[in-house]
């Protein structure tokens, strides 16, 4: 049965206007911007002049999909919020690069059959009421060999299980899932994959952390 997005559309078009302020979401800051560059360069590496076409589920106000397409890839971004939309589409405007954006969920992006060489979600797993159902989307859209890079992690602050916005049912993973449980959930749907530990890296967030941070990066 479908669930009701409607809540947590409505949670993130009003974040929309003060998200980028975090210094992890809005990448503001060289030192933070640059970490991000970096890692994503690693995790979705080509060959010079041969760009892939990367898919950004949940793709916020665009700080990552923008990152992306310096790197000479070709851009889709999918957000359920139409202000975070916006925000995308004129940020890699002002930067003179190309990019697609479109309003829908980004568990179930309205692309069709479109298959892409990369699938990245940043903090995106843990909002969704169907994370199996993404999981299986996303790695489903990629092309053989292609790469699903999930940034995730288990925040200090989060308790029992709840929903995060009014009006929403609870989420299998509100609060955030730890490696270990998003580990068994993708597994069977790749060929290999790894952990990379992000908690000891405060450049990537702006500031220390001590909550459960990491890189999931699979290939199929």
């Amino acid at each position: 049965m479908p669930h009701d997005t409607s809540p947590i559309q409505e949670f993130w078009n009003t974040a929309a206007a003060e998200f980028d302020a975090e210094n992890d979401h809005g990448l503001r800051d060289p030192v933070t911007r640059t970490a991000w560059a970096r890692r994503l360069a690693s995790w979705a590496p080509s060959a010079p002049g041969d760009p892939l076409d990367a898919l950004d589920a949940g793709c916020g106000t665009g700080s990552l999909s923008l990152l992306l397409a310096e790197l000479g890839h070709r851009v889709t971004g999918v957000d359920l919020a139409p202000a975070m939309v916006r925000l995308a589409e004129a940020k890699l405007a002002a930067a003179g690069l190309p990019g697609r954006f479109l309003t829908g969920d980004a568990g179930r992006p309205p692309l069709g059959d479109q298959a892409f060489d990369v699938v990245l979600a940043r903090h995106v797993v843990w909002t969704l009421p169907d994370p199996a159902a993404a999981l299986r989307d996303w790695t489903g859209r990629l092309r053989p060999g292609g790469t699903l890079i999930l940034v995730e992690g288990r925040w200090a602050a989060a308790g029992p299980v709840t929903a995060y916005v009014d009006g929403a049912e609870p989420l299998p993973w509100d609060g955030g899932v730890r490696a270990a449980d998003l580990v068994d959930a993708v597994r069977p749907l790749v060929a290999e994959l790894r952990v990379e530990d992000l908690t000891g890296e405060p450049e990537l967030w702006g500031r220390a952390v001590d909550d459960e941070r990491y890189a999931l990066v699979a290939t199929v």
